[in-house]
Order: structure tokens, then C-alpha cells, then sequence
């Protein structure tokens, strides 16, 4: 049965196009005896492919590696996530397996040992990489460190080394420096000394002189 759109066109109610008028008992007849429209997905399509329709869009498909029946919109996510005997690979040794079996594999599997070249010891598999990767970190920042010690102790040298530098030069300044008025003091320092040693010659003699005096009186 045709539904009226305008006087130009009708709506055909099988495949709900717009047809001209003049045209639409001859279309109503032809359609309703060859197209038929899903009553999944709405998609007008011959009659005589209607279960072909069916069974490559809708209906569900029956898993080979399970024999689950899964439907049609969900089968690329069984396939991929959800089949338990779907091949999976074992994340510590690559090897392949069903998806069922991978949990008690990689349990034992990532119990194993491994050496690890930055600490040379065996760490388990399910721990490398962690470890490798806070090892390696580890291992810069100790290298670090002690590049920025080794730095440190020879800038302290080399500061110490210029602190002694400048003492010296600061010596050797005030030595050069001393001919001024330090050189001076020293020698009034030295005539001081030789006038006082020449005063007490002097007066040891005087009084030897006075003593030999008063002795010959006596005798």
C-alpha cells in the first residue's frame, strides 16, 4: 500500500522511496513482490537474498576454537578478547598459548631469573623491567653524583690552591713591600740592641777600672 507524499510523489511502503505518482501502482506491485526490508537492520533487499542477507549481517556464528555461539555484533570482540582458546603470547617469553592457559604460564614463566647487567644480579623476569629501568636510573645518578663529586673536590683544591696562591703573593707582597717603613723598625730595632750591648762593655769596664783603683789604695 503506497502512503501520499504530494501530488508529484508517493512514499512507496515497502522500501519507503518516493515515487513518482503516475508510477506508484506499477512500483507497489513490483516492489511487494521482490523487496522485502530487514527487520534488523532496516536494509531494503531482494527477497530471494533475504536469508543470505541474514546469514552474512545478523545471524550468530558458531566459534571454532570454543564452540561458543557468539552473535554477529560481538564476534570481532570474542575473537579478540574473550575467546578462552584464542592464541595469546606470553609476555616474559613470547611463546604462544591459548588465552585459557596464559595466567598459570606466566605465573610460573615470571618466576624465572634473569641477570641484570647494570647491578649483575638475577632478578625475576616479572620484575626486569622495573628494575632495569630504576637501575639504570640508579646507576646515572650514582655516576653523576660522583662526576659532580670529583668536580667538587678539585674545585675546592683548585680554590684552595688559589687561597694559597694568594697567600703567598700576599707574603711575598709584604716582603716586597718591606724595605718601606717595616725594614726601617727593623733596623732601628738591630741599632737599639748593638748601643745597649756597647753601654754595658762600657760600664763593666768603668767599674772594673774603679775597682782596681780602690785595691791599690788599700795595698
Amino acid at each position: 500500500m503506497a502512503m501520499a507524499s504530494d501530488s508529484m510523489t508517493t512514499i512507496c511502503s515497502h522500501c519507503e522511496k518516493g515515487i513518482p505518482t503516475i508510477n506508484i501502482q506499477l512500483h507497489d506491485a513490483h516492489c511487494s513482490r521482490n523487496l522485502k526490508k530487514c527487520s534488523i537492520c532496516g536494509e531494503i533487499v531482494p527477497i530471494k537474498l533475504a536469508d543470505e542477507h541474514f546469514q552474512e549481517s545478523h545471524a550468530p556464528i558458531d566459534c571454532s576454537l570454543c564452540s561458543e555461539t557468539i552473535e554477529r555484533e560481538g564476534w570481532s570482540i570474542h575473537q579478540d578478547e574473550k575467546c578462552p582458546k584464542r592464541i595469546a603470547t606470553c609476555e616474559f617469553c613470547e611463546f604462544p598459548l591459548p588465552a585459557s592457559d596464559l595466567l598459570e604460564h606466566q605465573e610460573v614463566c615470571g618466576n624465572r631469573t634473569e641477570l641484570c647487567h647494570n647491578c649483575n644480579k638475577y632478578i625475576r623476569l616479572r620484575q626486569l623491567i622495573t628494575h632495569e629501568f630504576y637501575c639504570q636510573a640508579h646507576s646515572n645518578g650514582v655516576t653523576e653524583s660522583s662526576g659532580s663529586g670529583n668536580e667538587s673536590v678539585v674545585d675546592s683544591e683548585g680554590i684552595r690552591r688559589r687561597q694559597i696562591n694568594n697567600s703567598d703573593g700576599s707574603v711575598r707582597r709584604n716582603e716586597e713591600n718591606e724595605p718601606g717603613e717595616e725594614a726601617g723598625r727593623r733596623r732601628r730595632t738591630r741599632g737599639s740592641s748593638k748601643r745597649r750591648i756597647m753601654y754595658t762593655i762600657a760600664f763593666a769596664g768603668f767599674a772594673m777600672l774603679i775597682g782596681s783603683f780602690f785595691l791599690s789604695r788599700r795595698g
